[in-house]
């Protein structure tokens, strides 16, 4: 095996690992709605989840460990994709709350840096922030 197939099969691995947190918030609520599936499906495309494996996951997501990422951008895209899956459905309950505070200390975030997080996603996903966050938000480069 070459050190690229190695490096390739990590990758893949922690996509899985990814999709598989994304299954379970999505679940959490019970049955996915359609609009859940949609975006678990756009997820998986984009995480290059073959179809056997987006099945699989679908069936046993639990089955499928959190993998700490490696840097801060990857902790925001993976928290980042899992608020959309959350507001997916118009609504979040305490059960995902729960599931995404503990993902965030799951990814490597201080209980303090993954309420704070949480708090601004929350914010900014519910449309809940002012002009000056806004003005930031926009400006930044």
């Amino acid at each position: 095996m070459s050190i690229s197939e190695i490096y390739e099969s990590g990758i893949q691995k922690d996509n899985l690992a990814h999709f598989a947190s994304m299954v379970n918030m999505a679940s959490i609520d019970g049955e996915l709605n359609e609009e859940e599936e949609e975006l678990l499906s756009k997820f998986a495309e984009k995480l290059d989840i073959s179809e056997d494996q987006y099945f699989q996951i679908i069936k046993n997501p639990k089955k499928y460990p959190i993998v700490a990422a490696n840097s801060k951008e990857e902790r925001l895209q993976h928290l980042f994709d899992l608020f959309k899956m959350i507001f997916a459905d118009h609504f979040v309950n305490p059960q995902e709350m729960k599931l995404i505070h503990r993902y965030a200390i799951g990814l490597g975030c201080s209980e303090e840096r993954a309420l704070e997080l949480i708090k601004k996603s929350m914010r900014i996903f519910q449309g809940k922030i002012d002009f000056e966050e806004y003005r930031y938000l926009v400006m930044k480069d």
